[in-house]
């Protein structure tokens, strides 16, 4: 393995150690609102701070743009909360940008209620290309990870998307707008359009895994909006070294930016982006 996946493997198993044991004791924990059904709890900080430690002892000079913290500059500067644009927009003219994207605990809602169906995401981009990915399923004990021309695996098997090729047979994966400020009755019409032109759809609350899952062929395809780099980072690489795509709904670049998100199979891809035209 690369180097660098072997230390974002020793940081998601330290995150994911934390994580276990915190799982446990639920009844114990103390959960912060961010916003509306946008939950913060005292394992994520932890499991980020461990994160961080393990990438900063291997690569101090490394930039880190994370869930909680927001964005640590190679010198340890915290410049707060920056979209990816604003993140990218830190690289150096004439040195590598290393940037490290986390999520400590994708799926907290999940977590915090003992639903098992959450993960630790973690991407590695040098100069803007995602070079690196490690999602780790803590509860399940399944590690995904990928570098980039070298393929993509869990627990050092190989993956593949799935081979179907009719959307109609297709389980496919998605989110739901939960907070106020997201559309939920245009993703109603969307839901509603893809509902009837599939074999069924599922929403298990933490999309970096869902993501994983595509990669891994559990799931035929994904979609969502509204998403964060540290949702998708690891993800899109997983599934990219999997023989899959990735687009927003239209089926084009951006979606780091946007948050809009698709994935499958190419024969699937073109299917779901006919579909989306239709809502």
């Amino acid at each position: 393995m690369h180097p660098m996946i072997n230390v974002a493997i020793k940081a998601a198993r330290s995150a994911g150690n934390i994580i276990n044991r915190a799982s446990l004791n639920l009844e114990r924990l103390q959960v912060a609102r961010k916003q509306q059904n946008d939950f913060v709890t005292e394992v994520d900080q932890a499991a980020e701070n461990a994160i961080i430690e393990v990438l900063r002892e291997a690569y101090p000079s490394h930039h880190i743009l994370a869930e909680e913290i927001g964005y640590l500059n190679g010198l340890g500067e915290s410049l707060g909360p920056l979209t990816f644009a604003q993140a990218m927009q830190q690289a150096v003219p004439g040195q590598d940008h290393y940037l490290w994207v986390i999520d400590p605990l994708d799926g907290t809602t999940n977590f915090i209620h003992g639903f098992p169906q959450f993960a630790v995401s973690i991407g590695l981009l040098v100069n803007g290309v995602i070079q690196q990915a490690v999602i780790y399923d803590p509860t399940r004990d399944e590690l995904f990870t990928a570098t980039k021309g070298s393929g993509a695996y869990l627990n050092h098997r190989r993956l593949r998307v799935a081979a179907q090729i009719r959307l109609a047979d297709c389980l496919i994966g998605t989110g739901f707008p939960f907070r106020d400020d997201q559309d939920l009755d245009g993703y109603l019409k969307l839901f509603k359009t893809i509902s009837r032109s599939c074999a069924g759809l599922r929403r298990p609350g933490a999309a970096a895994l869902d993501l994983a899952y595509v990669a891994a062929g559990r799931l035929d395809a994904f979609f969502e909006g509204d998403l964060k780099p540290w949702d998708m980072v690891a993800g899109v690489l997983l599934i990219q070294e999997a023989g899959g795509l990735i687009g927003t709904y239209a089926g084009e670049e951006g979606y780091l930016s946007t948050g809009q998100i698709m994935a499958a199979n190419p024969k699937i891809f073109a299917q779901l982006v006919q579909a989306m035209a239709l809502k």
